[in-house]
């Protein structure tokens, strides 16, 4: 037998029928974007098609089952299970917890697209709406609150809450999403399935953090380019990829208590200073008054926006837009599942579910709502032609240039700068820790993976966006996510299946429905 000394030696080994398998697989895919970029950028964006031709109603129907289970976990019977040891106390503390949270999931995104999305829904509005018009602007600036809300959150929820369990309740000893598949899985074929999920596993996040950084990077580059008065070339767009790789490569290095929590306390003082700074500099009330009719048409319209198809007229807007985010944020369960679940330890079920959706979706609302309301105060009231802007010279100089056009301009992009740079980073390192720790074994949930496991994830994740970069195209952007998703939508299913049947094997006979009753006896003595 080991001794304890030697189980405090021991590292995690490398599951190279994991490994092997995952890195093949982005290679064959990463290396013909970089060497046939026109022609692999077409087979990509006509496979996106067919998926979402063929499966919008699936994405779509997944979305709402999420919200659903979630909030049967949060107001069932369940809600008290505490995922953890009794009277443990949590991991992490709340401020901690949710900054974590917030910058691995949503990351350097949010920015890409909070002053730009809006300006999409202007030119091709949803639901038959005139261009142009008064109540274009109020639901171009209310889709982005849907997009990044309450389905989002629950996409992230519904694989965070058996991860956690399988850590901290069935004391699982590895950190791995096929683990939390045990309770829905047979018996008989079960370690060749759980391989496959932990590939898919891989691909998806691969996929998922590919358009991250796919966004990220010319956003980045933009706003260089436009604070040093410079052209923006692909040399600019490759150097921020390095330096990228090189700043959450070292985050990685350090490991996730070191490197990843003090990136994500940097991210919300950062985040918040610059949101208070465009909300009082910019069009204060033009601003809260359009957030508030916001959340009056978002929740009005909930069931209906996050349910339309378009069966009739066959537009292209919901499979382009929602079918998009529902498949972006599905792709990026693998990793923030694992991420939520690995540091939610000594919550209940209703706090994890409350704390994710809850933070989530006020951080989230808060970005959208200040940053799209300045820049539809600009095109509304013809200060600047956004529109213009996104037609000409792309989504990523949007948000550069609406940027510079706030007081004191190149101090404002400098600092946007700054806050992209390490919101990317939180992302990425965060993505990279929970591959190696996908691709490893004989890992016990307090280890970390080997640091060349996770340097080697983020050269990786670094070369997938270098071939994006060559095809330049958003179209590419958006067709590998909805690709690296498809696989993961059964193993949604399944690790909602595995808590479900977890949780009444362990908890059921303690929380059976309240039931009343007087003994026979009693009835007679009180007859």
């Amino acid at each position: 037998m080991r001794s304890p000394a030697d189980e405090e030696l021991s590292v995690p080994e490398v599951d190279w029928s994991v490994f092997t398998p995952a890195l093949i697989v982005v290679l064959l895919f990463a290396i013909p974007l970089i060497v046939f970029p026109q022609a692999a950028a077409d087979s990509v964006t006509a496979l996106r098609d067919m998926i979402m031709n063929n499966f919008l109603w699936l994405y779509l129907l997944l979305g709402m089952g999420a919200l659903l289970f979630c909030g049967w976990l949060a107001f069932g019977r369940f809600a008290h299970v505490k995922l953890g040891a009794p009277g443990e106390k949590p991991e992490y503390s709340d401020g901690h917890w949710v900054a974590m949270m917030f910058t691995a999931a949503i990351g350097a995104s949010i920015i890409a697209w909070g002053f730009a999305e809006p300006i999409f829904y202007l030119q091709t509005p949803p639901l038959g709406i005139e261009v142009g018009s008064s109540k274009s602007f109020e639901w171009a600036h209310m889709y982005p609150m849907l997009h990044w809300g309450l389905v989002p959150w629950a996409f992230y929820t519904v694989p965070a809450i058996p991860i956690a369990y399988m850590l901290y309740v069935k004391k699982s000893p590895t950190l791995r999403i096929s683990s939390a598949c045990d309770g829905a899985l047979p018996m008989r074929g079960r370690e060749g399935i759980k391989t496959a999920i932990d590939i898919f596993i891989v691909l998806g996040i691969v996929s998922g953090v590919a358009t991250t950084l796919g966004l990220g990077v010319p956003l980045l580059s933009a706003m260089i380019s436009t604070l040093f008065d410079a052209q923006d070339t692909v040399a600019i767009k490759l150097g921020v990829l390095f330096l990228w790789t090189a700043l959450f490569g070292a985050s990685v290095f350090r490991g996730l208590k070191k490197g990843i929590k003090l990136l994500a306390d940097i991210n919300i003082v950062l985040g918040g200073a610059a949101l208070l700074f465009v909300l009082f500099v910019g069009p204060t009330l033009f601003i809260l008054d359009l957030t508030v009719n916001s959340i009056g048409l978002m929740f009005n319209n909930f069931l209906a926006t996050a349910t339309w198809t378009d069966p009739i007229d066959k537009s292209s807007f919901p499979k382009d837009w929602t079918g998009f985010y529902w498949a972006w944020w599905i792709a990026y369960t693998g990793m923030v599942g694992l991420f939520f679940g690995r540091i939610s330890r000594g919550r209940t079920i209703r706090q994890v579910v409350f704390g994710i959706i809850g933070w989530g979706c006020l951080g989230t609302w808060l970005f959208l709502a200040i940053m799209g309301g300045y820049s539809l105060y600009l095109e509304a009231n013809g200060h600047m032609s956004v529109t213009d802007i996104l037609n000409n010279q792309g989504m990523s100089f949007v948000n550069a240039l609406v940027i510079n056009n706030l007081p004191y301009g190149k101090l404002t992009l400098f600092v946007f700068c700054i806050l992209i740079l390490v919101f990317g980073a939180t992302t990425i390192d965060s993505s990279a820790y929970v591959l190696a720790s996908v691709c490893a074994k004989n890992m016990r949930n307090d280890q970390e993976p080997q640091r060349w496991t996770r340097m080697t994830w983020a050269v990786l994740l670094a070369l997938v966006t270098a071939g994006i970069i060559q095809s330049g195209a958003l179209d590419v952007v958006t067709s590998i996510t909805v690709v690296g998703s498809l696989p993961l939508v059964p193993i949604v299913i399944l690790l909602c299946w595995s808590l479900v049947r977890w949780l009444n094997q362990d908890f059921g006979p303690l929380v059976n429905p309240k039931e009343l009753s007087l003994h026979s006896e009693q009835l007679k003595s009180n007859s």
